[in-house]
């Protein structure tokens, strides 16, 4: 009875022809229920689509088949049962693991199934088991996310995309589902996706070291936070980190939404493939390394702003506007 509901609602969201343009209605499963991953699932059920979902963590499995999903034991359990396996995870081993690990998604997917990492991961860890997953008549996309945990419970993230063009039509319903449609983008072959997320954020945490170096130096010669920020916002010097991202840590939110440890993985992704590819990566270093410094001291568990405070605390001052 819900699998019909689910499926009349599904024809309601994208409309019929788009169905029959992808290949009709697909089943979802969904591997990796985590600050990210589990209201994502949870779009993806709103829009429609029969889901299925597997996670180590008991209690998000159960919030989750609460909402309408099904339940599965294992990935390969679960890959068994559906069209399209997602995987959310923390990093490259943990996706090898589910994907290629004994009892993987790999064991359980049928021929003309597709595979969609939106994990934060290595381009050559998809590149690596692209021929084997080719070899079984499996689709495979990259589709990591940028948008942290509220644009995934707004379905707002933006969605960078590697893989087969085709592929990538076929499934954006389901990208939809999850991101806005004005931000979603194929960037290339297999891999282009993962490649593309780590430099975003490696930017991004660059920009965060840079502002917290700007900031601590305006205060501590007296200037005022609300009017520095003003007028670097006026200026050539202005960034979306500047304008927007630091403002939190202004009323003192280190956004705890993103695990340090999960900052520092992915710079030290971002470093690696520099190096790989043959690129000086001293700013890339040395931005991993902060961030290191601030992991060690404040622990791999807080939030993803905590370099900033690290400037803060090493001169003895806390960057609050008066707003």
């Amino acid at each position: 009875m819900w699998a019909i509901l689910r499926k009349y609602v599904c024809y309601l969201r994208f409309g019929l022809m788009e169905l029959i343009k992808t290949g009709g209605y697909m089943r979802i499963g969904f591997i990796g229920l985590g600050h990210m991953g589990s209201p994502m699932t949870k779009n993806i059920i709103k829009s429609g689509f029969d889901t299925v979902v597997f996670d180590l963590n008991e209690k998000a499995v159960s919030e989750l088949v609460a909402l309408g999903a099904s339940a599965a034991a294992t990935p390969k359990e679960l890959a068994q049962q559906v069209d399209v396996v997602i995987t959310m995870l923390p990093g490259p081993a943990q996706v090898r693991e589910v994907i290629a690990g004994p009892g993987g998604v790999l064991e359980g997917m049928k021929k003309g199934s597709t595979w969609i990492d939106m994990s934060t991961s290595s381009p050559g860890l998809g590149r690596e088991l692209a021929p084997k997953i080719a070899a079984m008549g499996v689709g495979q996309l990259d589709a990591p996310v940028s948008g942290m945990a509220k644009g995934a419970i707004s379905g707002t993230l933006q969605i960078f995309v590697g893989g087969d063009e085709a592929l990538y039509k076929q499934m954006l319903p389901v990208l939809e589902a999850m991101g806005d449609p004005a931000r979603i983008f194929r960037i290339g072959p297999v891999g282009a996706g993962h490649t593309v997320k780590l430099i975003l954020n490696l930017l991004w945490f660059e920009h965060a070291i840079a502002a917290a170096e700007a900031f601590v130096m305006g205060s501590l010669a007296g200037i005022d936070i609300d009017v520095l920020q003003k007028a670097l916002v006026a200026s050539p010097a202005n960034s979306n980190f500047i304008e927007h991202d630091i403002n939190s840590v202004f009323v003192g939110d280190y956004d705890e939404s993103f695990a340090m440890r999960l900052v520092c993985k992915d710079l030290g992704l971002a470093v690696d493939m520099g190096r790989d590819l043959g690129v000086p990566v001293e700013m890339a270093a040395l931005t991993e390394q902060v961030h290191r410094r601030a992991m060690r001291q404040y622990g791999e568990n807080g939030g993803e702003m905590l370099a900033v405070k690290l400037y803060e605390d090493l001169m003895g001052i806390q960057l609050r506007a008066e707003r």
